[in-house]
């Protein structure tokens, strides 16, 4: 019978390390990657009800982008800071899964 040697690794939790053992799932995961401010994800799955921007338009804060349907909720995707929409990824009546990449966006020159 064959046994698979199984290795510690050094694991951090606030400042102190120890030693342990990883599971299958915990070494297979998808790594988490900080997002970039620029994108515009959807954090839930739905359905694009409307798009309130086209392609080069300079969007100020707070101004809406679009709608997101979600679980019969019209969900209204705001701008988080003024920028310029590089491209978008979406369009009305499509499904879309969750972390979707819906909005790019670019940094605007002050004129």
């Amino acid at each position: 019978m064959e046994t698979e040697k199984k290795e510690y690794v050094d694991f951090a939790v606030t400042a102190r390390k120890y030693k342990t053992l990883l599971t299958k799932k915990y070494q297979n995961r998808k790594p988490w990657i900080n997002p970039s401010p620029y994108d515009i994800q959807s954090i839930i799955p739905g359905t694009i009800l409307e798009v309130f921007v086209k392609e080069g338009d300079i969007v100020t804060e707070g101004a809406p982008l679009l709608i997101l349907e979600a679980m019969k909720m019209q969900n209204r995707i705001e701008m988080p800071f003024t920028a310029r929409v590089k491209k978008i990824n979406v369009e009305v009546g499509i499904k879309i899964p969750k972390d979707s990449l819906m909005i790019e966006l670019e940094a605007v020159d002050n004129e």
